[in-house]
């Protein structure tokens, strides 16, 4: 171990020769105010399970750090931390057996070892499951992308190494929680301003908590553009790259076109591939697959794209201008709902749209359990009674759902088409809806 590593680690570490500095720096890496994140409980009953590594992972600026800083200051043992946009920690993160030799020196064997920003390491898979391997019986805490795996020459598996615990932009239900108010009418009103700020500005923790929403989603955006894209991806034609960013944005919802994207941008069809695949990979857009139920007039490859958050979708597309004065509210609308979906659903393939070839079309299909169909179709009106478009009519008479939403921003109401039950769904109550929609495909699947 290099002089110039010890100095990092004291620097960085200064708990080790002050064992009360802990709690301070976690305090100091916190909020004033945290919120509640839905994944911290999972999280901190994985703590205990010292066999695995524990990620955590999700878009930069999500929170990553400061939740496992949160659960880590009222723990009493040890921690060695390391920031892996280190060069120096990089150079030492190479060797597993090496790194466990030296990292006895530093952190006993009760301790907690956090690795932040763990895909900058050249090889983190194969690092991390050396570490695992090792059973040094020290916890292991590591943050960063769900696509370590990018700049690695291999992409190691850590099944049943690892526990994995996504961290998204803030849902609904976490920025104002269901027990939050003791009068329903408060509760929805302050749901509703809450549901409708996400729609502007997002969910990203500290684009909420501020009061310039607008300069820190620009911060956001360059650190990904310039410092991930440009930097770190070495993607070769960054114009292109954020050209294809513009053209996602303002086609939410739509399907996609790798070929008319192509010819826009001036460049191959598989390069348009490798930038999308970059984009989800580092969690800024989701691929939405069709529902392909066996009718002939279906469509059967083209995906849709959807922002992950609001605001950075917003930003891209002129600003924040106060909904009432724009007229992409349809589209912020379904790219919201798109949103809380994925973090109610995040893996892929559990979330998709129907659409045949003659124009008819549902936003999102869920498939809850095996045979039990749920449609939703999100609409930006306010008011008037529920009814259904010709498109829901469609869906219900080819696979009769059990279940058909209609997310809104109204008023509750419910009929029945045949076995199909139609809600109108209040946007702001739609956490609600899809908790009951878990039990709904539960019971209907017994």
């Amino acid at each position: 171990m290099t002089p110039e590593l010890r100095a990092l680690l004291e620097l960085t570490n200064p708990w080790l020769s002050d064992p009360f500095a802990a709690q301070g720096a976690a305090q100091r890496r916190g909020p004033l105010n945290l919120l509640s994140r839905a994944a911290a409980p999972g999280l901190a009953a994985a703590l205990e399970d010292r066999r695995r590594a524990h990620l955590v992972i999700g878009p930069r600026q999500a929170g990553k750090s400061t939740l496992v800083w949160s659960l880590l200051s009222a723990r009493p043992q040890s921690l060695l931390f390391l920031n892996c946009e280190e060069t120096l920690i990089r150079q030492w993160c190479v060797s597993p057996a090496l790194f466990v030799g030296d990292m006895a020196e530093w952190l006993p064997e009760d301790g907690v070892l956090f690795l932040e920003e763990a895909q900058w390491l050249d090889e983190a898979g194969l690092f991390l499951k050396g570490l695992v391997d090792a059973q040094t019986g020290r916890r292991i805490v590591v943050t960063g992308s769900s696509s370590y795996h990018l700049l690695a020459r291999t992409r190691e598996s850590l099944a049943g190494r690892a526990t994995r615990h996504a961290l998204w932009p803030l849902s609904l239900r976490e920025v104002v929680p269901t027990d939050s108010h003791s009068s329903p009418a408060a509760f929805r009103r302050a749901r509703r301003e809450a549901m409708e700020r996400q729609l502007l500005v997002g969910g990203y923790p500290e684009v909420w908590t501020s009061r310039n929403a607008e300069s820190v989603l620009q911060e956001l955006l360059t650190a990904f553009v310039l410092r991930d894209a440009s930097d770190r991806f070495r993607i070769e034609r960054p114009d292109a790259f954020r050209l294809l960013l513009r053209l996602l944005a303002g086609q939410v919802g739509d399907v996609g076109s790798f070929s008319e994207w192509s010819h826009i941008l001036g460049i191959a069809v598989s390069t348009v591939s490798d930038y999308v695949a970059l984009l989800e990979e580092t969690h800024l857009v989701r691929r939405v697959r069709p529902f392909i139920g066996g009718k002939r007039a279906e469509l059967t490859q083209a995906p849709r794209f959807y922002f992950l958050d609001n605001g950075l979708r917003n930003l891209l597309v002129g600003g924040l201008t106060h909904l009432e004065e724009r007229a992409d509210i349809g589209k912020l609308m379904e790219n919201w709902v798109a949103s809380e979906l994925h973090k109610r659903y995040p893996e892929p393939g559990e979330v998709r749209y129907w659409r045949t070839t003659g124009g008819a079309e549902v936003d999102f299909v869920l498939e809850p359990r095996p045979g039990v169909l749920v449609g939703i179709e999100v609409k930006a009106r306010t008011g008037g009674t529920l009814k259904l478009t010709r498109s829901m009519h469609s869906f219900i008479e080819a696979y009769q759902p059990r279940r058909m939403l209609l997310v809104h921003r109204g008023e509750p109401e419910r009929q029945e088409i045949g076995t199909t039950e139609v809600l109108a769904v209040p946007a702001e109550l739609l956490p609600e809806a899809l908790d009951e929609l878990a039990e709904f495909g539960s019971e209907k699947g017994r």
